[in-house]
């Protein structure tokens, strides 16, 4: 599962919203509005010619359409660029964002610095995993086997008693741009008990979502996991056991409240 490496053309964005050169730049205002992007590239005759942004409109002179506004010297990947190379490419530059091209200049994508996050967060994931994995064989002295696949969320068995209503906006953003990390399961006997990614599964239920993409390690047996007597204990058998969090904030959010609030008592 390591060293597997990764190329732009594996997690940029496909189908790009584009203008062109003659596109009214208050259709290019009201579009962002509706799509809440701040940049276009602009196409014509199915070639990339420039890109426009909100600054354009914001520190230009007003001009009606985007042919006078848009930026031409552009960075631009291709789509077999690797992502760390492309990465590099964006950090010296100090942009967000690169158009992808074919070799005939065609737009065929754009990578961005979110696209660059989930990248490396889809390449740690399997590391962890697979130490779980080990975990598991070495604590019941078993051959266990290890799927990436979809699992039924109504098959879910949680195992953790609360979860945090900020975070869940977190993870349901990533839901719905396909940003979101697979959960770890433990498939042991017909049981499918969630390990690792409850904001996940419960922001999936939430949004009605008939399945969670999962790391699923099969124990090709039926154990009792430590894991499932505690939840057992605590009476979590089901999503609805799970207390959501609402008035306290997750403690990571807390704490730097804390730090932010103590800095600024230093400053006074």
């Amino acid at each position: 599962m390591a060293g597997k490496k990764s190329y732009v053309k594996d997690y940029m964005t496909k189908n790009v919203i584009n203008v062109s050169p003659s596109t009214k730049t208050e259709e290019v205002i009201a579009l962002m509005r509706e799509s809440r992007h701040n940049s276009y590239p602009v196409v014509n005759n199915g070639k990339l010619v420039g890109m426009v942004t909100a600054f354009d409109i914001v520190s230009k002179e007003w001009a009606d359409t985007v042919e006078e506004l848009m930026s031409t010297k552009l960075v631009v990947a291709n789509q077999d660029l690797s992502i760390n190379d492309a990465s590099r490419v964006m950090f010296r530059r100090g942009i967000s964002r690169m158009p992808v091209v074919d070799e005939k200049g065609a737009l065929v994508g754009i990578i961005t610095n979110t696209d660059m996050v989930r990248s490396h967060i889809e390449r740690s994931t399997p590391t962890k995993v697979e130490y779980f994995k080990k975990t598991m064989e070495q604590l019941y002295g078993i051959k266990t086997t290890l799927k990436h696949m979809p699992v039924e969320t109504n098959k879910l068995r949680p195992t953790q008693d609360k979860v945090y209503a900020d975070e869940l906006e977190g993870r349901a953003y990533e839901l719905e741009k396909g940003l979101a990390e697979p959960a770890i399961v433990v498939k042991t006997g017909d049981r499918w008990i969630l390990v690792d990614g409850h904001h996940r599964a419960v922001a999936s239920k939430q949004r009605g979502y008939e399945t969670v993409d999962s790391y699923v390690v099969d124990l090709g047996q039926d154990i009792k996991l430590g894991m499932e007597k505690t939840a057992d204990k605590a009476g979590i058998r089901t999503f609805n056991d799970i207390e959501i969090i609402d008035d306290d904030k997750h403690p990571l959010i807390a704490l730097t409240e804390s730090i932010q609030d103590q800095a600024s008592k230093d400053d006074d």
